[in-house]
């Protein structure tokens, strides 16, 4: 399994559910395109973190690296109009701490 890390903060005054529940609907759009198969959106709980990591925590699992691609190649052009909900949460972000990662299983499944 591949696992898309993306951490980040919103900007001042979203709120919180809000931004959780347009994640979701963008989010649940990837899933049902079978473009994703789970994900996972997670908060910082009582600021408690050894490093300085963004407030929220988003989880994607890719079984690919293909079906990574194909995630963002609808997304960039925009099947089943998924642009409009990607939009919808994203201009919620505080873009200067978005931070991403890409992690795998390990070791390799044989």
């Amino acid at each position: 399994m591949n696992y898309y890390h993306i951490w980040a903060n919103t900007k001042d005054g979203v709120d919180p559910v809000t931004f959780a529940n347009r994640m979701k609907i963008f989010l649940d759009q990837l899933v049902s395109m079978k473009k994703m198969n789970s994900y996972k959106i997670t908060r910082m709980k009582l600021g408690f973190r050894s490093m300085d990591l963004p407030e929220y925590h988003i989880i994607m699992e890719f079984e690919t690296m293909q079906q990574l691609d194909d995630a963002m190649t609808a997304i960039i052009e925009d099947h089943d109009n998924i642009e409009e909900s990607h939009v919808g949460f994203n201009s919620m972000v505080d873009a200067d701490t978005i931070e991403h990662a890409l992690y795998r299983d390990f070791p390799d499944v044989k």
